[in-house]
């Protein structure tokens, strides 16, 4: 069982930047692909990014691509989703989630949430 743990969510202006973490259980990072994704009320389930174990160079959907960034410090077993240029759509409750790879297996494990809010 994978267990994650998302932090860093809160109130920001438009404008502002977040960084949320994603605390993985250990060895985790080393054979699970980690992908961020994001609701919003009344909307479905968004993929934003998704971190392979190998660290093949991460996909972005449009919608963030050029403001979030993803990363990752295997010594603090942590993921990072770094938000920039936060705009008011961008306001949703964030996950991350484990699997094998980044393509073509499920996401069986899932963080709690943060909540992001994006208001002047």
């Amino acid at each position: 069982q994978v267990h994650l743990v998302e932090s860093g969510g809160g109130l920001v202006q438009p404008g502002g930047s977040l960084r949320l973490s994603c605390v993985v259980s250990e060895f985790t990072l080393t054979y699970y692909a980690i992908g961020w994704f994001r609701q919003a009320p009344g909307k479905e389930r968004e993929a934003l990014s998704c971190l392979s174990s190998s660290d093949e160079n991460p996909q972005y959907v449009d919608s963030v691509k050029g403001r979030f960034t993803v990363s990752r410090d295997n010594a603090k077993s942590t993921v990072y989703l770094q938000m920039n240029s936060l705009q008011l759509e961008d306001t949703a409750v964030y996950y991350c989630a484990a699997a094998t790879s980044c393509r073509g297996s499920p996401f069986g494990s899932w963080g709690q949430g943060t909540q992001v809010t994006v208001s002047s």
